[in-house]
């Protein structure tokens, strides 16, 4: 699963600034009582096939469904069955035999149905149980987590058409235990079974569900019944369907079907967006020595998608904002959420998490299956970029560096499992673990990991095993460290040079209940025109390493191959930072080069700045545009040639949209025209860019060139938009707010959210206020986005509170009036979020 809604909440940090607003994955509660050993539950039956057949009610929105499900004792003799299923009507149950179906006692409670057996079954025989029931998931009372917004399992979106704006459709989400809201089951993720899936639908829908279409069937009533059918066992939580207006394009893999299925509207551009998929499919099969492992592979794109996308098997289930036109595209891809769900196909389908605490083993290894992918197709830097943001991340949702477990059995509820930990910290663990074996060994082990566990479970003691038979070492230490213990190092280190030894001392930070850490590093030296490369062995609190030089260095690259999963504060100086951009540019000393002189804004270092401009990557090509001191004639002289040049032919539109921006600070009129042309422009980041900085230069002209804009374009850059009227909070501005508020999806609310409750705070009008913060709260509940906004929102409306209050005290008449009925809505506001 791709959590794709934490890169939207990650823009709300540096937007909500009324006070700190986390952008992490979901926190784990440090503070919560932890006690519970979350065990594996006892097997007592297994699951062996699965058959459906069903069909839905648009109107109720109910699913009527058949069930055949095949069992078997796991070990001891047993006669009776236990099911998961939530929320439903129980019409039938029975035993199948040779001459009919026999009626079964059972009882149905507690989201549970108990099945009394005919007899006792050894686990030498299987038996079959037919089912009827209504599943009811708009009825079940079930709560999500920050990962997944809900868990009701099925979901009807638009059903009765009342939405003209929205397609009607229906799709699942299993994980973690919701397929049984729609199915009853086993529903834990260390049960295994084949499947077959019979949906009746109207004819006019396409459906989607796991393996292969095996029969159509046209009914004389209008309807379609489509059979589905997966020969190959897989969990329960990875069962799908999908219904709905979806045009298909094929494609092809070793001559397995590899459909995309999007809205007709992005149907022509389904190869732009799922293109390299087949080339995915390659390069991972080569790499892990497992060829994809399933007849099909399948991506559907759904509204309202409650997550980020999903690996169902054979069938990915994305959210819309994967779905791109090619104007569009040209602002960026998805790229990463593709990788990420194709490679779970192998670790989460084909060998499965044995339980949640081991969640690892599928999250880790799908976010590790992004960093490779992006260094396969884009090289080496790429990889670079896409392993020190994830580090980053994990870092970020942390202090102290203390962070929870990555294989943890005690936790408050199994959705905390999905968090930065799971997916981040557990990738960069991987890498680092590749770089220490060797990639051939590596890779071998995880092929050994792989086909030793295929169609089964697995968890991350099986994973050592699989490590230590390829490489005949001992790993326990490693995996202790990193997978059974907690945290992460903070090394201070001090370099130094004396008498001709350079000297370096760390000190291990973290605090003092983090473990002390094991850590291999790599150190290059570069002294005298030479590079001296050194391994050494940190495994204490405090220690110093001394190497013979033949000149004060340059440079100490310290931890050279960036593998440290973890901070690392030094004591370099500006010359260190120059040449280790110049010199030694991975991409970690480039940014870490880059954010130091920014932060340091001395003037030698603008060179670097300006060299920066041609930096191979587009993200660090806008990061130096930045730090630009434009305000120093002779960086302006030299900086403006390129800025220009890069405003109109950079081919990352980050880089050209700060390079506008950078130009339009200067205040020249003679850029007017470049703006005016920006505008015009088809990337809608370079038009938000060319509509601001004409704002800055000539406001009125910014103002028209704005109302000039075609809906679909006002629709895309309404982010920059609803900041341009931060500045401007009139009154007549909130309906562009509310109308987003009120018909916009999870990608355009977080686009806004964040500037709407900047607007509010600027707006003086308590009417204005008292309608904001009434249609954010609408919003919230409308797509369920509790878990996200509730907290950061209360203490940005707290503290806005308590500063209208303070205004308040040094004004006068009706605007104290209004300040003080501010200061009591935001009040108000806070404590209903904050009890929610």
């Amino acid at each position: 699963m791709n959590k794709k809604i934490f890169v939207y909440s990650a823009i709300l940090v540096s937007i909500l600034a009324a006070n700190t607003i986390s952008a992490q994955e979901k926190t784990v509660d440090q503070s919560a009582n932890l006690s519970v050993y979350r065990v594996t539950p006892t097997k007592v039956n297994d699951l062996v096939h699965t058959k459906l057949d069903v069909s839905f009610d648009y109107v109720k929105r109910y699913l009527y469904g058949k069930e055949w499900i095949t069992l078997k004792p796991h070990f001891y003799a047993t006669d009776s069955l236990t099911l998961d299923a939530q929320g439903m009507d129980i019409k039938t149950v029975a035993l199948v035999g040779a001459k009919g179906n026999t009626p079964l006692k059972y009882v149905y409670e507690n989201n549970k149905l108990f099945i009394t057996l005919n007899k006792k079954y050894t686990n030498a025989e299987k038996y079959t149980v037919y089912i009827a029931y209504t599943a009811k998931p708009d009825e079940l009372k079930v709560q999500g987590s920050a990962a997944i917004t809900d868990a009701k399992g099925l979901y009807f979106i638009n059903p009765d058409g009342a939405d003209k704006t929205t397609p009607i459709q229906i799709w699942t989400q299993g994980e973690t235990e919701s397929s049984s809201a729609w199915f009853p089951t086993i529903d834990k993720p260390d049960q295994k079974t084949t499947q077959e899936i019979s949906m009746t639908v109207q004819s006019k829908y396409t459906t989607l569900s796991n393996g292969k279409l095996i029969s159509q069937k046209a009914n004389t009533n209008g309807t379609r019944t489509d059979t589905w059918k997966m020969d190959l066992p897989h969990s329960p939580y990875l069962f799908m369907m999908a219904v709905g207006d979806f045009k298909i394009t094929k494609d092809t893999y070793k001559g397995k079907e590899v459909n995309y299925y999007l809205e007709p509207k992005y149907a022509p551009f389904a190869k732009q967006i799922f293109g390299k998929t087949p080339t995915m499919m390659k390069f991972y099969s080569d790499i892990l020595g497992v060829d994809y492992p399933w007849n099909k592979y399948a991506q559907v794109v759904a509204r309202d998608y409650v997550s980020g996308a999903m690996e169902n098997t054979t069938a990915t289930l994305h959210g819309e904002h994967i779905q791109k036109t090619d104007r569009e595209l040209l602002d960026g891809n998805e790229e990463g959420t593709i990788a990420h769900e194709l490679f779970h196909q192998w670790f989460g389908d084909y060998v499965t998490a044995e339980s949640w605490s081991n969640l690892t083993m599928n999250e880790s290894f799908a976010t590790f299956g992004e960093i490779i992918w992006h260094g396969y197709d884009e090289g080496k830097d790429a990889e670079d970029k896409s392993r020190y943001e994830k580090l980053q991340s994990y870092i970020s949702s942390t202090k102290n560096g203390e962070s929870p477990i990555l294989a943890r059995f005690y936790y408050k509820d199994k959705e905390d499992m999905f968090d930065n930990i799971s997916y981040a910290k557990g990738s960069v663990i991987l890498y680092a673990m590749k770089n220490q074996m060797g990639d051939a060994a590596f890779y071998k082990g995880l092929n050994k990991y792989l086909t030793a566990n295929a169609f089964k479970n697995g968890e991350t003691h099986q994973l050592r095993l699989a490590m230590e038979d390829i490489t005949g070492k001992d790993w326990s230490p490693y995996f202790n460290q990193w997978y059974y213990a907690g945290g992460h190092p903070i090394l201070a280190v001090d370099f130094g040079y004396e008498n001709g030894k350079a000297t370096i001392k760390v000190k291990q930070t973290q605090d003092a209940a983090v473990q002390t850490f094991t850590l291999p590093v790599k150190v290059n030296i570069y002294a005298g025109g030479q590079k001296i490369s050194k391994e050494i062995l940190i495994n204490s609190r405090e220690q110093t390493f001394s190497f013979e030089v033949s000149a004060k260095p340059d440079l100490i690259d310290f931890d050279a191959d960036k593998i440290v999963v973890g901070e690392i504060n030094d004591n370099k100086v500006a010359e260190n930072y120059y040449f280790q951009y110049k010199n030694v540019p991975t991409y970690a000393n480039r940014i870490e080069a880059l954010q130091f002189i920014m932060q340091s804004k001395a003037k030698s270092g603008q060179k670097i700045l300006l060299d920066a401009l041609k930096d191979k990557s587009g993200d660090l090509r806008a990061l130096s545009i930045e730090g630009l001191n434009l305000a120093d004639a002779e960086v302006k002289a030299a900086a403006l040639p390129l800025l220009l040049q890069m405003a109109k032919s950079d081919k990352n539109t980050e880089a050209r949209a700060a390079a506008i921006n950078k130009l339009a600070e200067t205040g020249d009129q003679t850029y007017k025209a470049l703006l005016v042309d920006g505008v015009k422009d088809r990337s809608y980041r370079v038009i938000a860019a060319s509509v601001a900085g004409l704002t800055k230069l000539a406001p009125q002209e910014g103002l028209t060139a704005l109302s000039s804009l075609d809906e679909d374009t006002k629709d895309h850059i309404a982010s920059s938009i609803a900041s341009l009227y931060i500045n401007d909070p009139k009154d007549e501005h909130q309906a562009f707010y509310d109308n987003i508020m009120d018909n916009g999806d999870k990608n355009k609310i977080f686009g806004v959210i964040g500037q709407y409750f900047q607007y509010l705070r600027a707006n003086t009008n308590p009417k204005v206020t008292e309608k904001g913060v009434k249609s954010i709260s609408n919003a919230i509940e409308r797509l369920k986005l509790q878990n996200y906004l509730n907290k950061q929102l209360s203490g940005a409306y707290a503290a806005t509170a308590q500063g209208k209050s303070q205004q308040a005290t040094s004004a006068s008449g009706e605007a104290k009036s209004n300040l003080n009925k501010q200061a009591e809505i935001f009040k108000k506001a806070a404590a209903e979020l904050g009890k929610e």
